[in-house]
């Protein structure tokens, strides 16, 4: 893990499949990258957004 590093939930269509993967990266822009290189460029990224850890509900 590198410094700076943060989680991030990426969601992807890959197949016609909605899927949410975690990915541990310092950006968003990397966390794309990841993504990316892993499951190829025609995998489709719907969003990006930072995992909370300490999330409150109410």
């Amino acid at each position: 893990m590198r410094c700076g590093a943060k989680c991030f939930l990426v969601t992807i269509e890959r197949n016609g499949e909605k899927q949410i993967k975690p990915v541990t990266a310092r950006s968003p822009v990397d966390a794309r990258k990841t993504i990316r290189m892993e499951y190829g460029s025609e995998t489709q990224i719907l969003s990006v957004i930072k995992e909370e850890k300490n999330r409150r509900t109410n």
